[in-house]
């Protein structure tokens, strides 16, 4: 199983503020560590759970060769993309049919590793069943969980976690009420401990009532807080109930909020994950909170703490914490506004879709991956909410179809295919033929990428017929392409040239031109160069770079290059297929596009070979061999594909002998992915890891290509 994810130990989120106070549970925690394979850390909302776990984790780092992973699972509803996210989380891409779980069991099976597992309570029967399996399997694997109940399983630890004590509680209030009202003293020192001891001591709630300083005195927030504390309690002052307290907490906070911070927190709640201002504007503006304006609203929120601003590679982006979001769900819900906003924000994430889908042929696609990155918890909930009612089954079907560039381009086949399966098992209704017929084409293309031939030929054959009887010439097209590369994959060569040529044709006609069709010119060329005719591969892969070149698309480009590289071999032009294959090596990295990868990596390996480096190409041969393990059958089990890797084997196998070959050949399948890039871009071994691929969440992939 080849990984993705950069060399770095940990992918722990840097701390943003001073962490306060604990010293006495981190410690104890981190004795647990020590002793016990399963960590839970319990404890109401709010009550500082995930700070305290990400604080013991990146102390513990060092005891994990393989390092820590964070899998964040409050923003997931779908219980059935539990296991991607934790695939997500180790920076995985794979292409195979396997089931999720059996390839992380596979990649944890020998790896000495801790998975912290964040706010997982609303999925805690899946996140159980998941975690006893992988504990079973998997004997250097640690899991830390936080969430407000345990999991249950034979052998868990558990630490409960108590709000603060007073001391901490008033510290940590000082600390953040420097940072929101800087120069300014937090207030007298027993009215602090007074407003701490009324919060419980909940750093959730010492935190928004920080926010508050600004505008109310510390005097002044116990006089409002004791009023609400009379109102929820019946008039009986005194301690309440832990999450009653938060709850109050926070609805305290939504008090002192003007009437359109209430609206914009109401709002905001439709919010799956991150969200950035256009959406907000577009989501949550209205007659009542001109989208103007929402600026400066949501200004006020995050400095109130009750959004919070991150940084991504898509640029910044603000969320809420879970516990403030649920609070303002309820509100929204009992404004009768629920429904209306839910459609608003499917409507934004539908357009988002389409404006991706279109600047993917672009100089913008990397940006575009990351947008997508970004925006998944959104795109989730928004086909979450076209799959629950039959009427939008059209609906659901053309979302899917449109995000087939963050299906195949963004390494997320298995996702895909969850959501093409479960849009397709509707019934679109009349006059939406279209709708079904895209998600059918693109159906087709992710299971041939997967490897699951049936399930292609069985999809597209109904997408053949249905284009047929409405007359989609656009359908029929993609139909004949997908078959085309189907035909490509299983060495059917003259059939591919055949059908690719055919569906080539048709999109000239029908003026279409985008990646997929310069993907299909590529593909053509490859079934060329198989049958002989070289000339004509290289005149069509330079056709394709000139058009990559003057739209900025690089993911494809990189394919032409690989042709190219290939054509250069064959004409014993060593120095050019490297150069060419060095930048095809760079895309492809870039791109986190694994079948790229691996195929420039073997050819390169076989170029070394030419070059008079048996050894070093042994070592590339090896190295492609993990990689491989995450994509299907090495070199897709074609001989055609295969037939450089042979000639490779054997020309370094001859110059050094069968057991040398085999010891540099070993050397090779050690290498991280990182390593073995650099070692295919600079020949010898690396000194230091080569930059990072643009990471999901940081991460991101890139699907099978014929």
């Amino acid at each position: 199983m080849a990984s993705q994810a950069s060399q770095r130990r940990s992918d722990l989120p840097a701390e943003l503020d001073r962490f306060v106070g604990r010293e006495d549970e981190l410690g104890q925690l981190e004795r647990l560590l020590a002793e016990f394979r399963l960590v839970t850390v319990v404890g109401a909302g709010g009550v500082g759970k995930s700070r305290l776990a990400l604080r013991a984790a990146a102390g513990a780092e060092k005891r994990y060769c393989d390092g820590v992973r964070l899998v964040e699972l409050a923003p997931l509803r779908d219980p059935g993309l539990l296991e991607q996210s934790l695939l997500d989380a180790l920076g995985l891409t794979d292409h195979t049919r396997r089931a999720p779980r059996e390839v992380l069991a596979e990649h944890l099976a020998e790896r000495r590793l801790l998975l912290v597992l964040d706010g997982f309570e609303h999925l805690v029967e899946e996140c159980a069943g998941l975690a006893r399996e992988l504990l079973l399997r998997s004997p250097g694997l640690a899991v830390l969980a936080a969430g407000r109940r345990p999991l249950r399983l034979a052998g868990e630890a558990l630490l409960p976690l108590a709000p603060l004590p007073d001391g901490d509680a008033a510290e940590l209030f000082a600390a953040r009420a420097a940072a929101t009202a800087p120069g300014r003293p937090a207030g007298p020192p027993d009215a602090v401990r007074r407003l701490c001891r009324r919060l419980d001591g909940i750093p959730l709630a010492l935190e928004l009532a920080a926010g508050r300083l600004p505008v109310l005195t510390v005097e002044q927030m116990l006089d409002r807080l004791d009023d609400r504390f009379r109102l929820l309690a019946g008039g009986v002052r005194g301690a309440l109930p832990r999450h009653r307290t938060l709850r109050t907490a926070i609805g305290w906070s939504h008090e002192l909020c003007t009437p359109a911070e209430r609206l914009l927190w109401a709002r905001l709640s439709v919010f799956a994950g991150p969200f950035d201002l256009e959406a907000v504007e577009y989501v949550c503006g209205g007659p009542e909170l001109p989208p103007a304006g929402v600026v400066d609203v949501l200004g006020e929120l995050l400095a109130q703490s009750v959004v919070v601003r991150e940084e991504s590679p898509a640029g910044p982006r603000y969320r809420m914490l879970d516990t403030v979001r649920a609070y303002g769900a309820e509100w929204l819900t009992a404004l009768g506004d629920a429904e209306r906003m839910r459609r608003r924000h499917r409507d934004w994430y539908m357009g988002l879709a389409t404006w991706c889908e279109l600047e993917w042929f672009s100089a913008r696609q990397a940006e575009v991956a990351a947008c997508a990155d970004s925006a998944l918890p959104n795109l989730r909930a928004a086909l979450e909410l076209c799959l629950e009612s039959p009427d939008e089954a059209h609906v659901a079907q053309h979302l899917a179809a449109t995000l087939w560039f963050a299906w195949v381009g963004c390494g997320r086949l298995a996702e895909g295919r969850h959501w093409l399966d479960r849009a397709l098992a509707g019934d679109p209704g009349p006059g939406h033929d279209d709708a079904r017929l895209r998600a059918l084409w693109t159906l087709g293309y992710v299971a041939v990428l997967q490897g699951d031939y049936p399930a292609a030929v069985a999809a597209l054959c109904e997408c053949g017929e249905g284009a047929a009887r409405t007359g989609n010439a656009l359908a029929a097209a993609y139909t004949t392409h997908r078959m085309g590369c189907l035909a490509l994959l299983t060495d059917d060569m003259e059939r591919a040239r055949t059908l690719l040529s055919r569906a080539l044709a048709a999109y000239r006609r029908l003026g279409e031109l985008n990646s997929q069709v310069l993907m299909g010119q590529v593909e053509l060329a490859m079934a060329l160069v198989f049958l002989g005719e070289l000339e004509t591969a290289v005149a069509l892969c330079r056709e394709v770079r000139e058009v990559c070149e003057e739209r900025g698309e690089r993911w494809t480009r990189a394919y032409a290059l690989y042709v190219l590289a290939y054509a250069a071999w064959t004409r014993g032009e060593f120095a050019e297929a490297r150069a060419l294959l060095a930048e095809c090596i760079t895309i492809d990295h870039a791109f986190n596009d694994l079948v790229g990868l691996v195929l420039a990596i073997e050819l390169m390996a076989l170029v070394t070979a030419g070059e008079g480096d048996p050894a070093e190409a042994a070592v590339l041969q090896g190295a492609a061999a993990p990689i491989w393990a995450s994509v299907g059958p090495p070199l897709f089990g074609s001989e055609y594909f295969g037939a450089p890797r042979e000639l490779c084997e054997r020309r370094a196998g001859e110059a050094l002998g069968e057991e040398a070959f085999r010891a540099r050949v070993a050397e090779g399948g050690t290498l991280p992915l990182e390593a073995a890039v650099v070692r295919a871009l600079s020949g010898r071994p690396p000194l230091d890891g080569v930059p990072a691929p643009r990471r999901r969440g940081a991460r991101a992939g890139r699907p099978r290509r014929g």
